[in-house]
């Protein structure tokens, strides 16, 4: 990691992009942001450098980085719908179809046609939602499993969020013995990166297996998606966690962004995870802070092994919808600077994206394109990732 003024000055480089819009006066900020003349302007940053601990390892296991399949179709749903500003629950998704077509559906509406379903007849529950639906077919998701060592050797398991659609979810969880480790309740926690249809609205296929496993939320869910987990079967612990950083055992922290996000959703949590000789690793689900935010967090509130960011893994949530802004390039260059070592990227990443980092010589852990993952140039359903000890 760089220093404090080098930290900042990366900052102050992405919002001056942000800004810029003559394209002389773009030329001028971009010639002067590479410079050393930009240090001068920005404050020493007070780092808190809290102690998580360390662990030995981690390993991620992508259990479904499909969120959709086709692009096209979801923001044909959307711009149909009204736009990115609608509450998610209008749109008549599944598994809250009502029948009344795009964007004239209700979470009350939708959820007592399949509610007497949940969380145990899943299939049923989804045969009823695909019919008054829009585009069900179209509905994927996002999960993984975290597996972590302690320095003891023990093993903790996490999820770390629970798809979308019912049907595609549940043979997720099948295909990688998902279902099995929360039967066994070999999985210790239910993260909940944010409420976003892909990432939460797959909750009963969990709740199938292992109807008592503790859920962790970020603060700032609305109130349909509070109700959803009590109607999805939810009867274990459930933790609402504040913004801010949340030590949850030795090596592995939890950080909720107080941030506003497309859909009318609120708040991201995101996992940071300490490995011993090898510095920090940070999971996220969908990164809507930004991967600048996501590190420069970890960089000005967490103690970590030789000051080392290195590794991150998820959807890095650039060009999710396989668009090409010339701004995004400046977060291609920005990712370079804090040195990571691994990189598992997939998701709202954009395989685009994914391609840039790979041509920038970043250290960029492909896939294998299975199971309807679209390309190798990231992690796709299935793939695994290693951080620590070989």
């Amino acid at each position: 990691m760089s220093d404090n003024n080098d930290n900042i000055s990366r900052r102050g480089f992405l919002k001056g992009a942000a800004m810029g819009v003559a394209g002389g006066a773009a030329l001028a900020m971009g010639l002067y942001s590479y410079s050393p003349l930009r240090k001068r302007h920005f404050p020493k940053v007070e780092r808190k450098m809290a102690d998580i601990g360390v662990c030995r390892s981690i390993k991620v296991t992508n259990i479904s980085e499909t969120s959709w399949f086709e692009n096209a179709c979801l923001m044909g749903d959307i711009k149909g719908a009204g736009g990115l500003l609608v509450n998610q629950y209008d749109y008549n998704w599944p598994p809250f179809g009502d029948g009344s077509g795009l964007g004239k559906g209700s979470y009350e509406r939708g959820i007592a046609k399949i509610k007497h379903l949940l969380p145990d007849r899943l299939e049923e529950a989804w045969k009823i939602t695909a019919q008054n639906s829009v585009h069900p077919e179209n509905a994927g998701g996002y999960a993984c499993l975290i597996e972590m060592e302690d320095l003891d050797g023990k093993m903790h398991k996490y999820l770390l969020d629970s798809g979308w659609s019912y049907q595609w979810t549940d043979k997720c969880f099948r295909r990688h013995g998902i279902d099995a480790m929360l039967r066994n309740r070999e999985i210790e926690a239910l993260y909940i990166s944010h409420e976003h249809f892909d990432h939460f609205w797959g909750l009963p296929v969990t709740f199938k297996y292992d109807s008592t496993i503790p859920l962790f939320i970020p603060d700032g869910f609305y109130p349909e998606g509070l109700q959803y987990i009590k109607d999805a079967g939810h009867k274990g612990p459930l933790t609402v966690i504040k913004p801010g950083l949340n030590k949850v055992t030795p090596g592995f922290a939890s950080y909720v962004f107080a941030i506003p996000i497309i859909c009318r959703v609120y708040g991201e949590q995101s996992l940071y995870f300490n490995i011993k000789d090898k510095g920090l690793v940070s999971v996220t689900g969908c990164c809507h802070q930004s991967i600048i935010q996501f590190a420069e967090t970890a960089y000005r509130e967490i103690k970590y092994e030789n000051d080392n960011l290195y590794g991150i893994y998820g959807g890095l949530h650039i060009s999710p919808f396989e668009d090409w802004d010339p701004k995004y390039d400046d977060l291609v260059i920005s990712l370079g600077k804090y040195g990571f070592e691994k990189i598992g990227c997939n998701h709202c990443t954009g395989i685009l994206c994914a391609k840039k980092f790979i041509a920038a010589g970043y250290p960029v852990v492909k896939g294998t394109a299975q199971y309807r993952s679209k390309d190798t140039a990231y992690l796709g359903n299935g793939d695994t990732i290693t951080f620590g000890p070989a």
